[in-house]
This record gives C-alpha cells, structure tokens and sequence, in this order.
C-alpha cells in the first residue's frame, strides 16, 4: 500500500476513520477493514469506541506492529495531568500497550497551542504513543505549536473534501514537513453524486468514491473514509492502478464552495 511519511512516521493513505461507529458495528466494521488489507485505523476518545475499535483488532489476529492506530484526545483533557490519564485511558480501552499516533482532536479554548503541544510532548516521551500530532488546527495555531513543542508534530487531521478547499492549510502544513490527513473526505457522500465525478467515475470504469478518494492522494492528502459495509471498505481502498489527469483534478477542484464545511464540530476556530 501507498504511504506517506512525516518525521519518521509511515502512514498508509488510506485508513478506516470509525466516527461514529459503536457496539458490534465498530468491531466489525475494523475486522472487516484489517481482512481487506488496511493497516491504519483511526479512533478518538470523543467517539467512544476505542474499546470495540479493540476488539476489531484482536479478532484478526494480525501482529499489533502491523497496524498504524491513532487516537484523539479531547480539548476538555488537554492539561498536562489530564492529558496523561487520557493517553493511559486509550490505551487500556483499546488493549494496546502503545498508540502509534495521539493526536490534540480540537484546540483547546482555555490552554494554549504552546502549553497542549507540551503537555503532548511528555505522553510521548513517557512512550505512551510513537509519534504525536493535531487535528484542526489552523495555520496560526500550527505555527505556534511547531514553535512550542519538543517533539516533531506528524499530523494535521483536517476536514477536506472536493467542496472544502484547504490548499493554505495544506501548504503550510507541508512546510512544516508534517502530513496533511483528511476527515469527512467524502464529504458524508454527498460530493459523490456530482455530475463532473460521476462523468469522471465512468471514463475510469470506478466508483464515485474511488475517484474522490484518488483526488485526495493525489493532492497529497492520506484520507481515512468511513464505512460499516465490507464491500464499501473493500473498495475504498482500491485506488491503486489508475489516475486522474490534470483537467480531472481541476475540474473537481472547481466543486469548492463557500461554507462548505460538513461534519459536526464543537467550535469553529479562525481558519484565516
């Protein structure tokens, strides 16, 4: 499988993100996915399936070292001691003795970028996670973090879809050398009934969602879809063996909207 690396981390470009996954559905949905050959599973506190995240895991039977697992701590368990037990709380829920990647899921209102980024630092250094990252964080509170913390950040995990144009986010997280992971990269299916993608899907003889998919690799992005269907999960990750010409990627470019963002935040923080 395709990867993409950030300061030492190697993450598949596709993953399984489990948003909104539960119960039997989440394990059977992360089994499903390892068995189609994923080996990026992504998860959070927030979701509250990290133990079932788990179980998927252990019914495979696949070898820990094999998987890339990252999960999000939320903005209410940012503080330094805060952030330590909830880094402790994943692991146990998830069964693991080490996350490959912890990631800040939300900035926090009352602590600063520079304060959470250490605090992050120190889950790090206590080997409770290999690498260490954020997720919506804008280009100022990137820039601050970089300059804060004591670890390299490996991760930006944004919302990005064909509607939601992030190049300025996306370039000055590459200028920091860290990879850019889209959220919601199908814009909850929404974008795949467009005219221009089905059009596309046709001439390459794929679905919708594999052409919005290629589109996201070949922007740079790893993107980490959500399905509970196996047959869905089999073929979001088949993007291999064909890609998008240049006036195909434009012509998808050009679907971005205003105000176009589609998944459910807790706030909105300034993206300018």
């Amino acid at each position: 499988m395709q990867t993409v690396t950030a300061h030492g981390a190697t993450l598949p470009v596709i993953g399984l993100g489990t948003w909104k996954l539960n119960g039997e559905t989440a394990s059977a949905a992360v089994a499903a996915a390892i068995e189609a050959g994923y080996r990026h599973i992504d998860t959070a506190i927030g979701y509250g399936n990290e133990a079932e995240v788990g179980e998927g895991l252990r019914r495979t039977g696949i070898a820990r070292d094999a998987i890339f697992l990252t999960s999000k701590v939320p903005p209410e368990q940012l503080a330094a001691d805060d952030m330590m037990r909830a880094a402790e709380g994943s692991l146990r829920r998830l069964g693991v003795d080490q996350l490959d990647l912890l990631l800040i899921h939300w900035p926090s209102k009352a602590l600063s970028a520079a304060e959470t980024i250490r605090s992050l630092s120190r889950v790090k250094q206590r080997g409770l996670t290999r690498h260490i990252g954020v997720s919506n964080y804008n280009i100022r509170l990137l820039d601050e973090a970089w300059a804060a913390t004591e670890e390299p950040i490996v991760v930006n995990q944004c919302e990005h879809h064909p509607y939601l144009d992030q190049t300025r986010l996306m370039q000055a997280t590459a200028r920091h050398g860290t990879a850019f992971v889209a959220y919601c990269p199908l814009g909850r299916s929404e974008v795949l009934d467009e005219p221009v993608i089905q059009d596309i899907a046709g001439r390459h003889g794929r679905s919708p969602a594999q052409i919005v998919l290629r589109w996201q690799i070949q922007k740079g992005c790893v993107a980490i879809p959500k399905s509970a269907h196996p047959a869905r999960i089999r073929q979001n990750l088949d993007i291999a063996g064909f890609e998008l010409g240049a006036a195909e990627m434009a012509a998808i470019d050009a679907l971005r909207t205003e105000g176009s963002r589609m998944c459910d935040t807790p706030f909105s923080p300034d993206w300018d």
